[in-house]
């Protein structure tokens, strides 16, 4: 900006004044919609977050004792080799047969 001329100089003034006009021109039509409102924080006493944080710490301990104190869990039941080789061959039929619609379609 340092390099510009008088009348550039002019130009761009008034072009700002321009700008400045249509704003406050908006903002009396619209209100100053730019201007968010200042929100107003919650504000948690110290007494009231150690309480929820103690109760937390609580559940996490409950939760932790559970799982140490259940009883040693059963063995996922084992799918037969047969079961697992009948299931293959439906879903490889399930696949084939939605393979030939989609062609159909297209």
């Amino acid at each position: 900006m340092i390099n510009l001329s008088a009348s550039q100089l002019r130009h761009t003034a008034d072009i700002k004044d321009k700008i400045e006009a249509l704003q406050s021109e908006l903002t009396r039509l619209f209100g100053n919609t730019n201007a968010a409102a200042p929100r107003k924080r919650r504000k948690m006493s110290a007494t009231a977050r150690a309480k929820i944080a103690a109760a937390q710490r609580a559940r996490w301990a409950k939760q932790r004792g559970r799982k140490a104190a259940k009883p040693a869990s059963r063995p996922r039941r084992k799918m037969s080799a047969a079961a697992r080789k009948r299931l293959a061959q439906l879903a490889k039929a399930r696949w084939a047969k939605a393979k030939v619609a989609g062609r159909k379609r297209l």
